[in-house]
């Protein structure tokens, strides 16, 4: 389920509706510097695609009538999902666009969550503004390697967050499983080291660590 805080209302969006000319698309999206705005029904209420000042350009270009309606160089008609949504849906549809469109219970457009935004929540839920090291710890994927994991860490530490990733063949099946656990950030460099000699006792491999606190003073996060 998307968290409504993450998503911007449509009262504090510039949209269009259907019956909206491509000049004056192009004027909206050229003077607040927008690649793109939501186009709307002509009742405001229904979510009918997005219009791109690309294709308003290519338009002109080729000689197209910027009288024309909107509804012509419509994109992203069917680039939605609805405030009940699963995260994953929401994920794997907005991949490269600037924003999805957001619909509410009755499948009307309630607003957009934006593609920096869904980062930045993905970077929270990493606890990467607070966190000491992530490791990366790979595992056969067994039935247990996760709580054994988990069991060898908490005896040196709480641990921040956690994100599992599968790799697989072309075949679909699961080569192995990279497990990524965030550690608080008073954990120190010594006991990072015992916890990394205490999984591998075990038979878990640990390739990569990453430094967070090193990272945050190369590139500092921008708060909210």
């Amino acid at each position: 389920m998307i968290l409504q805080s993450l998503v911007k209302p449509k009262s504090d969006l510039i949209t269009v509706d259907e019956n909206t000319d491509l000049d004056t698309a192009l004027k909206l999206m050229e003077k607040n510097h927008f690649r793109c705005i939501p186009v709307l029904d002509a009742t405001h209420k229904a979510f009918k695609g997005n219009i791109y000042r690309m294709h308003i350009y290519k338009h002109e270009a080729d000689g197209g009538k910027m009288s024309d309606s909107v509804m012509t160089l419509i994109r992203n008609e069917t680039k939605f999902v609805n405030l009940n949504s699963a995260f994953f849906k929401v994920f794997f549809t907005i991949k490269d666009l600037p924003y999805i469109a957001i619909l509410d219970e009755f499948n009307d457009f309630y607003g957009i969550l934006t593609h920096t935004k869904l980062m930045e929540s993905l970077s929270q839920s990493w606890n990467v503004k607070f966190g000491s090291y992530v490791i990366s710890v790979i595992s056969p994927g067994e039935r247990g390697d996760l709580e054994e994991m988990a069991h060898i860490i908490t005896r040196y530490t709480a641990i921040s967050s956690v994100i599992s990733l599968d790799s697989v063949d072309r075949t679909g099946k699961t080569i192995y499983r990279r497990t990524m656990f965030t550690l608080p950030s008073k954990v120190t460099k010594e006991r990072l080291n015992r916890i990394i000699a205490a999984l591998e006792r075990k038979g878990f491999k640990v390739p990569e660590v990453e430094d967070l606190k090193q990272e945050s003073k190369e590139t500092p996060i921008e708060e909210n």
